[in-house]
């Protein structure tokens, strides 16, 4: 891991955000263009160009989700089911805050009501690797929210199969159709519709660079729930933090990919040299090390500074998606931060337990998007529908302002509208 002085805290910001390289972008605008055109047929092609498999149906079967469960272990399923179950009560109590609202304005009403999206697409990132926890995090706030068709996307295997927990999970929280289909083709599918696959009115969930700048670029066809990329964790600790908890949970990240972006924002050297040694120590032994080994060495740094404000300063510009505070008052330094994705507060709430089982959700703002938004929940699968009724005793009191400010915009027509009304 690099270390850095706080100093050059915007050059080193900077350089944390990941770039899509031109030739990805064209990669992209591509697949894009040729799904469009081509529907299905391109979708299976790339499909057998990326797994080696001849795809015949896209679509995954009833049976296959009935064989699904005698694939995995009851235990998985317990833990599925006990995800669905924390998430669910966290999302229904916000839900429950969401309530109609009318409002009259000198005879103007205006009534604002929260109405599910009709139908959402959820990208559940696949292949080599199997994430059914991101099903429980994309599928259980768009049911709660009253969603009427979800659309699951997956990349298959070698084999053409999806991962039979990912299917069971997918069932358990109420997926209504399921896909084999991965990448930017995937997005392009969701966004579009095509022979097999329905077009949907949203795209939620992470995934990779292509996946990731695939909805970039078709968020002018499709609403899109946020830029949730390649992972990212930032740990404010102090000299009171426990070295092997903080290599730990940056080990814990790092092993999701070589693109992980993980740091450490601490303002003790001793901490520092300790956390270097347990990392230098731990990635000898552990599985998946050579991804660890490379996330750590290529995105992973480490912030040295001077007091516990340049540490809460340089979080809050960072923006990470997952913001652990292990300091002597991590709670204290919590109501600091008012831009990580995702706020961990004290040594015993692991970024990796958030991922799955404590009730939040691991969709999450990456590329500093934290400063705007939070994870996702059931707010992102409603609308706010707006209806108002006016009367001419309304419009009366409003006519000579009305007037006034559609002159000095040169919309003069606006107001004549208004006059046409008034006897």
């Amino acid at each position: 891991m690099r270390i850095i002085d706080v100093k050059d805290m915007g050059s080193i910001i900077e350089s944390a955000r990941p770039k899509a390289s031109n030739t990805i972008r064209q990669q992209v605008l591509s697949i894009i263009s040729d799904v469009q055109k081509r529907k299905d047929k391109a979708l299976k092609e790339y499909e057998t160009k990326f797994t080696g498999v001849q795809i015949r149906s896209l679509k995954i079967t009833q049976q296959e989700i009935k064989s699904a469960y005698s694939k995995v272990k009851k235990e998985q399923i317990a833990g599925i089911k006990l995800a669905k179950a924390r998430l669910e009560k966290s999302e229904k109590a916000l839900q429950k805050k969401l309530q109609d609202v009318s409002v009259t304005i000198d005879g103007t009403v205006i009534k604002k009501t929260f109405l599910p999206i009709d139908t959402v697409g959820c990208y559940i990132p696949g292949g080599k690797a199997r994430y059914p926890s991101t099903i429980v995090m994309s599928v259980v706030p768009a049911k709660v929210a009253g969603v009427k068709k979800i659309i699951a996307v997956s990349p298959s295997n070698e084999k053409g199969e999806i991962d039979p927990l990912t299917l069971v999970a997918g069932d358990i929280c109420g997926v209504n159709e399921f896909y084999r289909i991965g990448g930017a083709q995937a997005i392009a599918a969701l966004a579009y519709g095509t022979e097999s696959i329905p077009q949907v009115d949203k795209i939620v969930g992470p995934g990779g660079a292509f996946v990731t700048l695939a909805k970039s670029l078709l968020s002018e066809v499709v609403s899109i729930d946020m830029v949730a990329g390649p992972t990212e964790l930032a740990i404010i600790a102090d000299l009171t933090a426990d070295a092997e908890l903080v290599a730990l949970d940056l080990i814990s990240q790092a092993e999701h990919s070589p693109d992980t972006m993980c740091c450490l924002i601490t303002n003790s050297s001793k901490l520092k040299d300790l956390v270097l040694e347990s990392l230098q120590k731990k990635t000898r032994t552990i599985k998946r090390s050579s991804i660890v080994k490379e996330s750590l060495q290529k995105n992973g740094f480490i912030v040295m500074c001077n007091t516990e404000q340049q540490m809460v300063d340089f979080a809050n510009k960072l923006a990470p998606e997952h913001l652990e505070i292990i300091t002597k008052q991590p709670q204290q330094v919590a109501k600091k931060i008012k831009s990580a994705g995702l706020t961990l507060v004290g040594k015993n709430t692991p970024s990796s337990a958030s991922d799955y089982l404590l009730g939040s959700n691991h969709i999450l703002p990456t590329n500093r998007f934290g400063r705007t938004r939070g994870s996702l929940s059931v707010l992102d699968y409603m609308k706010i529908q707006t209806l108002v009724e006016s009367s001419e005793s309304a419009l009366k009191k409003i006519s000579k302002y009305m007037q006034s400010l559609t002159e000095a915009e040169g919309l003069p027509n606006h107001y004549e509208a208004v006059r046409g009304r008034l006897s």
